[in-house]
Order: structure tokens, then sequence, then C-alpha cells
């Protein structure tokens, strides 16, 4: 006998998934904009 769909936990997971992969995304964004504003922060003298 086949089993019985959960569809609300399959959905839970591919939204907890999704979840942490815009995390990941939204992490290195705020790292990029970090290293950019440093790198405006400080000028180098010449």
């Amino acid at each position: 006998m086949a089993r019985k769909p959960n569809y609300n936990f399959e959905r839970q997971e591919r939204e907890r998934i999704k979840a942490l992969k815009l995390a990941e995304k939204t992490a290195g964004k705020r790292e990029a904009k970090a290293r950019g504003a440093d790198a405006d922060a400080a000028p180098t003298e010449t």
C-alpha cells in the first residue's frame, strides 16, 4: 500500500530550504556591501 502524502510537511520543507537559501544570499550581499563600504571609508593617500 502506498503511503499517504503529507502535503503540509512537504510544503514546509520546501519553504524551509528556500528560506535557508535566501538567508545565505542575503548574508553574502551584506558582506559584499560591508567590504565595499570598508574600501570607500579608508581611501589611500598617494
